[in-house]
């Protein structure tokens, strides 16, 4: 039903916003064709200054083969955006009632063979498709800003939505350039988004209670944890943390300071269930890697964030 994702060579991309504009700079630094749709003609200025700034970092990362942004188009036209569109890109206002009305609109306009991806940052598919005539190849693809930058593309569908777009779209994203991640199930704010949050509530409540500033919680970040995430994320760096132990030796040892009150948020119960879902998980993206071989490559990763940081900061 759905084409090879190899030969899309059209995308749409609707609104003009950062997320919209961004994602209009991604496409075309990847060689596509893109038809840009714009609620008002008086929004183009404001979308072409924020797609002119990304092309000078896409253009410094490489631009692909063919690529340039006079593959643009712009119009005001829902019906002529959508003409000939082989991927559209949703990001419209973060409303469930105009997003409602537009899949309502897209999904009669388009083919159903015509996948339709949404940037949303919080709403749920099931919820944005139950107008939409052809709910079946609606899917969440929700990007991490500035989406011409940053690789993460969130994937999961809703409750109409037919598994092979989930599947097409994740193949899509990843010939496109992204690194797209399949989500198992639909919650609210996804998966980035809820661990993001999650930091933000913690940072909030510690400049509340005065207990640190803005600049202290930042600085805290960028030379601790950051660079460090950059090469394992959460989990490989407490798993590579404690040696050949590895997760294991970190819940079993470190398990009961999940009660202290370091942070604002209540602490799930570590049961014998959590403890062995961690530690098989970080066993299976270890595999038969020694913890001193991943704790060198995760040195030498940092050294390289490290020293592009210094090289941008110089300059």
């Amino acid at each position: 039903m759905y084409p090879d994702p190899h030969s899309v060579t059209r995308v749409t991309s609707i609104g003009a916003g950062p997320i919209g504009a961004g994602w209009t700079a991604h496409f075309l630094a990847r060689g596509y064709d893109v038809t840009a749709y714009l609620h008002d003609v008086a929004e183009t200025d404001a979308f072409m200054s924020i797609l002119n700034t990304a092309w000078i970092s896409l253009t410094d990362l490489g631009l692909a083969d063919g690529a340039s942004r006079d593959r643009l188009r712009i119009v005001t036209d829902l019906n002529e955006a959508l003409d000939g569109a082989e991927f559209v890109q949703e990001s419209g206002p973060e409303r469930l009632d105009v997003k409602q009305a537009l899949y309502a609109k897209m999904g009669t306009i388009l083919p159903p063979s015509v996948v339709i991806g949404s940037s949303t940052s919080g709403l749920m598919m099931s919820d944005i498709q139950a107008e939409c005539p052809t709910p079946e190849r609606t899917v969440i693809a929700h990007p991490f800003n500035p989406p011409y930058l940053l690789p993460l593309v969130e994937i999961v569908g809703g409750k109409k939505t037919a598994p092979e777009a989930v599947a097409w779209a994740g193949d899509f994203y990843k010939i496109a350039g992204k690194a797209p991640l399949m989500m198992k199930k639909e919650i609210p704010g996804f998966v980035a988004t809820r661990l993001q949050e999650a930091l933000w509530r913690e940072a909030l409540h510690m400049v509340a209670n005065g207990e640190a500033t803005p600049e202290d919680i930042d600085i805290a970040l960028m030379n601790g944890p950051a660079p460090r995430m950059v090469s394992q994320g959460q989990c490989m760096a407490f798993h590579v943390a404690c040696g050949a132990g590895g997760m294991a030796t970190n819940l079993d040892q470190f398990g009961p300071a999940l009660k202290l009150p370091w942070t604002r948020l209540e602490a799930p119960e570590l049961t014998k269930e959590l403890r062995d879902r961690m530690v098989d998980g970080c066993n299976a993206v270890a595999g038969d890697r020694h913890f001193e071989d991943m704790a060198a490559q995760r040195d030498r990763e940092i050294v390289g964030v490290l020293n592009a940081l210094r090289q941008a900061r110089s300059t």
